[in-house]
């Protein structure tokens, strides 16, 4: 890997999240008849953040401070082994999709620490649904990767996410793929219908009420994280399309920020013309990933076949 392709994973990393979630609140934004926020707003929020001096109450313990930092770490961590272009990424190794499901699952824990730790009856509510949304979840990260992984024949999460539409039953594995990831990117990065970014209803939050007494460079450390973690699943959707996969080069680098930005206007779209589910009924749409998930998995054997 070039020097000039390992820096522009590097700038992607730092810089798409800013622009990615500017992206989604001004297609929301245009979606209900207002202008919207600048593209740049989370950048000038997290400066504003990182000025102020975070507030701590006696009850918390040092998990409290620490649990922010864990998640953008990680968030930061599992964007170093994805294909953030389409292209190689910045660490690639044997079956590091497993160490970035887990990854993604350490910076989870910790928020949910963190949430628990306040003693908030509020925060420990939000962080039981978020345990059992991400326990549904998982197995659908897994058979995606193994779908892919047979498919392709790769077992780096570059590889398995750089092969190509080849024929009928590799169709079929993409397009499932595709719509198992999108769920999966919702569910993590509690995006609506799951549960709305925005709301300060606590009876109804997920995410945000797990942050409510998260201040200063401790909530800014949260929303980059967050931003960040919503990018690279993003990313892995964008390489999913890119017909340049798998390739260190321009072309690849353009249709994968294009298409990552396509995914943000989808998302914005999405947001404003669904409404949220029901409690009851995440469940139900999480199982929509892991059927999906699961027919890609039980294609590759058609695709085996029509092979021999």
């Amino acid at each position: 890997m070039s020097i000039a392709w390992a820096i522009a994973n590097v700038l992607t990393l730092l810089l798409m999240p800013v622009v990615l979630v500017g992206v989604i609140n001004r297609v929301k934004s245009l979606w209900s008849g207002r202008r919207g926020p600048p593209i740049l707003q989370l950048g000038y929020d997290l400066v504003r953040l990182l000025r102020k001096t975070p507030v701590y109450s006696t009850v918390t313990t040092p998990i409290f401070r620490i649990a922010p930092y864990v998640v953008l770490v990680t968030a930061l961590g599992s964007g170093a082994i994805a294909p953030l272009l389409g292209g190689p990424a910045l660490a690639s190794f044997p079956l590091d999709f497993v160490w970035f499901a887990y990854v993604w699952g350490l910076g989870r824990a910790a928020m949910i620490l963190g949430a628990l730790d306040t003693g908030s009856s509020f925060e420990g509510m939000g962080a039981s649904r978020e345990a059992t949304y991400a326990a549904l979840l998982e197995p659908v990260l897994f058979l995606v990767a193994g779908a892919l992984w047979l498919t392709t024949g790769s077992r780096t999460l570059c590889g398995a996410f750089g092969g190509h539409v080849t024929d009928g039953p590799s169709l079929v594995i993409w397009g499932c793929s595709i719509v198992a990831l999108f769920i999966v990117v919702q569910v993590e990065n509690a995006r609506m219908p799951i549960d709305d970014p925005t709301t300060h209803l606590e009876l109804t939050m997920i995410h945000e009420v797990m942050i409510l007494d998260h201040s200063g460079p401790d909530l800014a450390a949260l929303q980059m994280g967050a931003a960040v973690k919503l990018t690279v699943g993003v990313s892995l959707l964008a390489a999913l399309i890119n017909p340049w996969a798998g390739t260190a080069g321009l072309p690849a680098a353009l249709f994968g920020v294009a298409a990552i930005l396509a995914f943000a206007v989808a998302i914005g779209t999405v947001e404003s013309l669904i409404a949220r589910l029901k409690l009851r009924a995440i469940p139900k749409y999480i199982l929509a990933g892991l059927v999906a998930s699961a027919i890609a998995l039980l294609a590759t054997t058609w695709r085996v076949g029509a092979v021999e």
